[in-house]
């Protein structure tokens, strides 16, 4: 009369798997294996894609250059690591980094073999004149204040006669003068020739840090006279 042995039992009928995948049980070694293969395809595309984005930060934005010999002491020293900025090929005049100005420290291909590398730091602009005089760098005649260099490696300045710099050249000297191959003895820089210029130190450890670029007294009206005349 009374089934006893079936109180406590609900009848819930046929469970599927078609009913709710959620459900369904697999085998947990072959998924594990499957997991594993997904996962390490996951890691594969991430590696290629970042070093998609390096190869691209490098070609487009920012390149390291070590520097070699001590033509630019006491700014910068030999076997020092800095990272280039590149934009400048694209000449953003509205951002400081897109364009280059006074005191810039650039890298750029030597003129006389192009297979060399030079690292100096940009004095004299397109349109200016520039002289050295009693041991003093003049620009149109007007005195340009360095306070990044210093007397133990500008003991002596020999003189240069006024030189006017071309349209799309640069004049360019190392904070070494008295060590330091530079526009003085192989003449302008051609702008073509400048592939970036240095912002940031990132090796030795104890200099790691950006770059200054200098605070000067002179403005930098012919540069603007210059490209207003080209857009004309």
């Amino acid at each position: 009369m009374f089934d006893f042995q079936r109180k406590n039992q609900f009848d819930f009928g046929v469970v599927s798997a078609a009913d709710d995948r959620d459900i369904e049980v697999q085998k947990l070694k072959v998924e594990s294996r499957r997991g594993l293969y997904f996962e390490s395809l996951r890691l594969v595309r991430d590696i290629i894609l970042i070093i998609a984005v390096f190869v691209l930060f490098a070609v487009f934005i920012a390149q390291p250059v070590v520097v070699e010999g001590t033509s630019m002491l006491p700014q910068l020293h030999d076997g020092e690591r800095l990272l280039v900025n590149k934009l400048v090929y694209y000449k953003i005049q509205s951002v400081d980094w897109g364009h280059l100005k006074r005191g810039d420290i650039i890298v750029f291909w030597y003129p006389k073999d192009p297979e060399k590398s030079y690292v100096k730091r940009i004095i004299a602009l397109p349109g200016e004149t520039v002289e050295v005089r009693s041991g003093k760098i003049l620009i149109d005649g007007q005195e340009l204040n360095e306070p990044y260099l210093d007397t133990e490696h500008n003991q002596s300045l020999p003189s240069f006669p006024p030189k006017k710099v071309e349209e799309h050249y640069y004049f360019v000297m190392g904070d070494n003068r008295d060590n330091s191959s530079d526009s003085r003895y192989w003449g302008l820089v051609p702008e073509k020739y400048i592939y970036g210029k240095a912002f940031f130190r990132y090796w030795k450890p104890s200099n790691v840090g950006f770059l200054e670029h200098g605070e000067y007294n002179i403005q930098e009206h012919k540069k603007a006279d210059v490209l207003a005349e080209s857009e004309e």
